[in-house]
């Protein structure tokens, strides 16, 4: 059988060695290995893809000899349990839902929540559950909470949201807590607010991107998990770059989720961990 393991720790003499030794002791092949040592953090992180059959006591043998509150997981090639929030943008939406239909991704899209009805016949396409939750006449807590009661009843791993057009409140940000992964239109924190790609022309920018990142309660400021740009020159016109900018969108916020549902992305205080 094929596992990932996860661990993170605080740093110390030999960790990579306890890992591995106890990985032999158990008679687990590791066929893949990548660690990371944040050293102002004083911060230890390590991905290991194992084949064998590890157990619960080779889980307790592990967090043993690691430092004290040390972050240990293993993982099954379980799918990623994903529940996208949208507004009335398809891009980033159908982007992710094609690569569920074509199994480019190991995700599964348990829903599609959104506060409008534009995107429902695009989601009942590919056979999954949508929801409307209108805001209307609602205050932005109150809405969240009714956004928060129909995710939960999916207990999704992770919220992606696909261009979801609602800044959250912080009561439910702190409800998934380092689950929510945005897509934002520009290089942080370039281009906030309204009309981006209006911003961006009328500063003659030569290059555009996106940014895929975790929300926390600071607006569009959560750790980045993957970036990208292209460049444009002076012939493209404001809306020519918007059309670019959401293929750049749709690919970054593809990339996030795949990161993700492989286990290749550490939160590390406000910035991440990526392995490749």
């Amino acid at each position: 059988m094929n596992y990932i393991l996860t661990t993170q720790c605080t740093d110390g003499v030999g960790l990579i060695a306890k890992i591995t030794n106890l990985c032999f002791e158990h008679n687990l092949n590791i066929t893949r290995n990548n660690e990371f040592v944040d050293r102002e953090g004083a911060r230890f992180f390590m991905r290991t893809e194992l084949t064998g059959e590890p157990n619960e006591l080779f889980l307790t043998q592990l967090r043993k000899q690691l430092p004290h509150g040390a972050q240990v997981a293993l993982h099954q090639g379980e799918k990623t349990k994903v529940v996208l929030l949208a507004t009335k943008e398809a891009h980033c939406l159908g982007g992710v839902l094609l690569k569920q239909y074509e199994k480019a991704m190991n995700i599964e899209v348990l829903a599609v929540i959104a506060n409008y009805n534009d995107l429902a016949p695009l989601v009942s396409g590919f056979g999954i559950p949508f929801h409307c939750v209108p805001h209307t006449s609602l205050s932005r807590v109150e809405h969240d909470e009714k956004m928060a009661q129909v995710i939960e009843q999916y207990q999704p791993d992770i919220v992606g949201l696909a261009k979801y057009m609602r800044i959250l409140s912080p009561e439910f940000v702190a409800r998934f807590s380092k689950k929510i992964i945005n897509i934002h239109h520009s290089f942080l924190p370039a281009f906030i607010g309204a009309k981006p790609y209006h911003q961006a022309f009328e500063r003659g920018v030569k290059i555009i991107g996106a940014t895929a990142h975790f929300v926390n309660d600071e607006l569009d400021e959560g750790p980045i998990i993957v970036q990208d740009v292209t460049q444009v020159s002076h012939a493209n016109d404001a809306e020519a770059m918007a059309k670019i900018g959401r293929d750049i969108e749709k690919t970054v916020f593809c990339k996030a989720l795949q990161l993700a549902c492989e286990h290749k992305v550490f939160i590390n205080d406000n910035k991440t961990v990526v392995f490749s």
